[in-house]
């Protein structure tokens, strides 16, 4: 299973963006979704997670009421919308996929992970 992250990229704080995570070479369906980001010299942290099929969802409180995680199921892809974007939201953004359908914010639960697409913010 390979996992493509898109969308970063250089913003200013209160911007938005969309990032995408196309799934190929395997299933897409049956696995739990998940987002998560690093900052440098920072470990690596759920943003946001979604089940399979998209009726679960967590996040982060830290992005609570600006992202919103969504899956098109026909095109294999997951999709992370964040508004108000701050300058603490910088760091490298992953997607992941779990084994399991159940939505879940652990990160050992995951079993696949995309290269990270950098999001810089500057404020």
């Amino acid at each position: 299973v390979q996992l493509q992250a898109s969308g970063g990229g250089l913003q200013q704080a209160g911007d938005s963006l969309r990032l995408s995570c196309a799934v190929s070479g395997g299933t897409f369906r049956g696995y739990a979704m998940g987002w998560f980001r690093q900052a440098t010299g920072k470990e690596r942290e759920l943003v946001a997670a979604i089940s399979w099929p998209g009726r679960s969802t967590r996040y982060a409180d830290s992005v609570k009421g600006r992202a919103t995680i969504s899956r098109d199921n026909d095109k294999n892809t997951v999709f992370l919308q964040m508004n108000s974007l701050k300058p603490e939201d910088t760091a490298v953004y992953y997607c992941a996929a779990s084994t399991s359908a159940i939505v879940t914010t652990t990160l050992n639960h995951y079993a696949y992970w995309g290269q990270g697409t950098l999001v810089t913010v500057s404020s």
